[in-house]
């Protein structure tokens, strides 16, 4: 292994040990690879992060090779030895009478940071420090089941934007780093999780009424049309996350979480995006999600839907 080198992070000096520690075996990208990558969308990547506790995916010894989430490390807890500056945010887990100090992002040092703690995705919450319990981010999520085409992903992403018009809401979508889509929503901050989750069900069942040959709301897994795509509202409930805009994700061709224009989705392909091509396309575009905290949207109306629909 070369010796452990310093990355000049803003006015911060983050030392990252192992650099060429092969972390992406499809193409053997490294460590400093994904260093490097982070700091090329740091204005995207900050802004989808700042000031959210958020979940480190971690793996210590390099994505593994036709394995899913092989030797995958969950992290919430920020570990001892964290730089001083390194800030955090403290969320409470009631049921288990638990806290955690959390990574809470507010420049770039931080994420290269994380980097060198052997984190490759970043799962932060859709609320934020100033109040965790209040959510300022509705994710939509579509999730497509095992025999469901991508197709279907791209028919419903325009079934999703019609709706949000209808409702005056704007729709920042991404790609997933996988297979699926999401959309993200600001919404005021007015609401606790469970009254998100029940706008984001009653969203979602608007979806199926509107695509029914397309989409699926079931619940369980196992019940589901495996040719269906997969409305996931749970999202949208406390202490879940997904990968946050610009993160890499734990696969062997390390694909990225990647904002796109709504006009877009008809041609892109999902796979295109990844730590190699998204900083030239960073380069050229910016960020697609630079405007996204400027309007929020009230749940009011589909909270009505959901009280009309009888949804806990």
């Amino acid at each position: 292994m070369a010796e452990a080198m310093e990355l000049q992070v803003g006015t911060r000096t983050v030392r990252i040990s192992n650099p060429d520690r092969v972390y992406f075996p499809a193409r053997g990208e490294t460590k400093l690879d994904l260093a490097r990558y982070y700091m090329s969308v740091g204005d995207g990547i900050v802004r989808a992060l700042r000031d959210r506790p958020c979940m480190m995916h971690r793996f210590p010894s390099g994505v593994a090779e036709g394995a899913r989430d092989a030797g995958k490390v969950h992290q919430k807890r920020v570990p001892s030895g964290a730089p001083p500056w390194l800030e955090t945010v403290r969320v409470n887990f009631p049921r288990y009478g638990r806290h955690a100090d959390e990574l809470c992002v507010t420049e770039l040092g931080s994420v290269v940071w994380a980097v060198q703690m052997s984190t490759v995705e970043f799962h932060p919450w859709n609320s934020r420090r100033f109040d965790t319990e209040r959510p300022d981010e509705w994710r939509i999520d579509l999730d497509p089941m095992p025999r469901c085409p991508f197709d279907t992903v791209r028919r419903v992403a325009g079934v999703v934007r019609e709706v949000l018009g209808e409702l005056g809401a704007v729709g920042w979508p991404k790609t997933s780093g996988g297979h699926g889509l999401h959309v993200y929503v600001r919404i005021e901050p007015r609401w606790g999780f469970a009254d998100v989750r029940r706008a984001a069900q009653a969203f979602a069942r608007e979806i199926e009424h509107r695509a029914p040959d397309d989409v699926t709301t079931v619940w369980w897994r196992k019940d589901r049309d495996p040719s269906k795509l997969f409305v996931d509202y749970n999202q949208n409930a406390r202490d879940h996350t997904i990968a946050s805009a610009y993160s890499v994700r734990g696969v062997p061709e390390a694909t990225v979480s990647t904002p796109v224009t709504w006009d877009e989705i008809d041609n892109v392909d999902p796979r295109a995006f990844t730590i190699a091509t998204v900083p030239a396309r960073f380069a050229e575009l910016g960020d697609l999600h630079r405007g996204i905290d400027e309007a929020a949207y009230s749940l009011d109306t589909l909270l009505s839907w959901a009280d009309r629909d009888g949804l806990d």
